[in-house]
């Protein structure tokens, strides 16, 4: 039977970035920055060594917001432009791809399935390259958690994490992205990450929240992190940023 949700130019570029170290991904919210900032961020962040554009936000975006923002990058770098949506709204016709998410724990229908329901018909429209992707939060998960309603898994609980991340696979999801949460004081555990991995380890595994130190991002990176994004310390503390990518693609080395 043929695959529908086949894997597209985007995916097989991370993946196969990914078989050699753990990738960077650089967050920008079209609600916190303009279309100009957002360039000269994401050209920035590239000539750091970032692998990916992801753009998108939890609150207060719009498709015009988001098509400005993706045009504007799209002038600046050749990097993949991957939209990660918080809504509907959230999705542009001039990314290259969409990590097609469902919040695995969440306590509302809508975040699960709802608005992919209305968001696939755009998605096929605009013909976006799909990723299907479980968005799990881990702990309180800051703005994200509290609007999709997530019933947070137990930050020292790795097993569950890990266990939502098979029940992904096993849905027939290719990435899995744990999220802590944007601002958050601290990430996911190493401990998740590294016991995920072993558990499934045909998944994509992606880390964001709470990454504003080198030595938090080479914990991550060492565990077997895929990717790790960054947002707020990109907009905040663009040098430290680099240093922080320097850290992954140092201690994300994988073994041949």
């Amino acid at each position: 039977m043929t695959q529908y949700v086949k894997i597209g130019p985007t995916e097989s570029y991370l993946r196969k970035k990914a078989e050699q170290a753990t990738l960077h991904f650089t967050l920008i919210d079209p609600d916190k920055t303009r279309p100009r900032e957002a360039a000269e961020l994401a050209r920035q962040m590239g000539e750091y060594g970032t692998d990916a554009i992801l753009v998108g936000g939890s609150i207060g975006v719009s498709q015009t917001d988001v098509d400005d923002i993706v045009r504007s990058i799209k002038e600046h770098v050749k990097l993949p432009i991957i939209i990660f949506p918080g809504n509907v709204s959230g999705i542009s016709r001039y990314a290259d791809a969409i990590l097609f998410m469902s919040l695995l724990n969440s306590l509302d229908p809508y975040y699960i399935v709802g608005a992919q329901l209305l968001g696939s018909v755009i998605v096929k429209k605009f013909g976006l390259e799909a990723i299907p992707t479980a968005y799990i939060i881990i702990g309180e998960g800051g703005a994200a958690g509290h609007i999709g309603r997530a019933y947070g898994v137990p930050p020292e609980k790795p097993e569950i994490a890990a266990a939502y991340a098979l029940t992904a696979s096993m849905l027939g999801m290719r990435f899995v992205y744990f999220e802590r949460g944007s601002g958050v004081p601290d990430i996911v555990k190493p401990e998740t990450v590294s016991l995920t991995k072993k558990l499934v380890d045909n998944i994509f595994l992606i880390v964001g929240g709470g990454i504003r130190s080198e030595y938090k991002a080479a914990k991550l990176a060492s565990a077997g992190a895929d990717a790790i994004v960054t947002g707020t310390i990109v907009e905040e503390d663009p040098e430290k940023a680099s240093r922080i990518i320097k850290a992954i693609k140092r201690y994300g080395l994988k073994q041949k």
